[in-house]
């Protein structure tokens, strides 16, 4: 989301990576979703020529720059029609992250053209937007290049509220999310059944290793909806699921599975 959090993590990326891939995983690296500055430049490019890992582009220059080797596309790449997928697979895109705000029937239609891995996310707060400015520094008076990393603050994002006091959405440094954690867990099925392969879980601070395991189970038969969605309610208490994008409903709803 923002390039000044880099040096937090830059220097255990190589240990990271290493350890991950000694345990069996595959490793996908993330591009920046807004890219600005002549430095971000740089890393995008330095992303590009990267030997050993897949690449996820979130800007449609990586991607560009991606072309004829085997790359992924994340989920702020504006994807929301076939001939769109199909340009992108024709670059080299092997697996393919749909924006999480189509509804069923596109999902539908989509997947049954598709030649790119599908991966759609359903737990967590939905990205909305991005933005230049710093969200999280504007609300504590600083500016963005004076933020003293305040987005820290607020690990699951900042909430931000109604006038009438009604919480509405969060905010991420500079990213836009929703105010509900999208749970799309009861209809894991359905996509699996078109072809949908992964299912992408933004992290939060709650138990990640067990909501990671009931969806899991949940994937593998191991558990039903019910109550795969039983255990995932006792995972996180208090917290306001939603779906409604995926009925053609309004994002903040919550739908029952058919």
């Amino acid at each position: 989301m923002c390039s000044k959090r880099t040096p937090f993590f830059d220097k255990l990326l190589p240990n990271v990576i290493e350890r991950l891939a000694d345990a069996g995983k595959e490793v996908v690296i993330s591009s920046q979703a807004l890219i600005m500055s002549a430095n971000e430049q740089k890393v995008a490019r330095d992303l590009a020529t990267l030997e050993g890992v897949i690449i996820e582009a979130n800007d449609i220059t990586l991607a560009a720059l991606l072309a004829g080797r085997q790359f992924a596309v994340g989920p702020f790449v504006n994807i929301y029609n076939e001939n769109t997928l199909s340009v992108f697979e024709d670059m080299g895109a092997s697996r393919i992250c749909l924006p999480p705000e189509l509804p069923r029937e596109r999902l539908d239609e989509i997947a049954s053209r598709a030649r790119a891995e599908l991966e759609v996310q359903v737990f967590g707060r939905l990205p909305l937007a991005i933005s230049a400015r710093c969200y999280a520094a504007r609300a504590h008076s600083l500016s963005k290049d004076g933020c003293l990393y305040v987005c820290a603050e607020h690990s699951d994002g900042m909430a931000v509220d109604t006038l009438n006091g009604k919480p509405l959405l969060a905010v991420n440094g500079t990213q836009t999310l929703s105010f509900s954690m999208l749970n799309l867990l009861p209809e894991i099925p359905h996509m699996q059944k078109i072809g949908i392969s992964r299912f992408r879980l933004s992290p939060h601070s709650v138990d990640m290793v067990s909501v990671a395991k009931t969806f899991r189970n949940a994937m593998t038969g191991l558990l039903g909806p019910d109550a795969a969605t039983a255990q995932l309610l006792e995972l996180c208490p208090g917290i306001e699921f939603s779906n409604g994008y995926f009925y053609g409903a309004p994002g903040h709803k919550y739908v029952e599975a058919d």
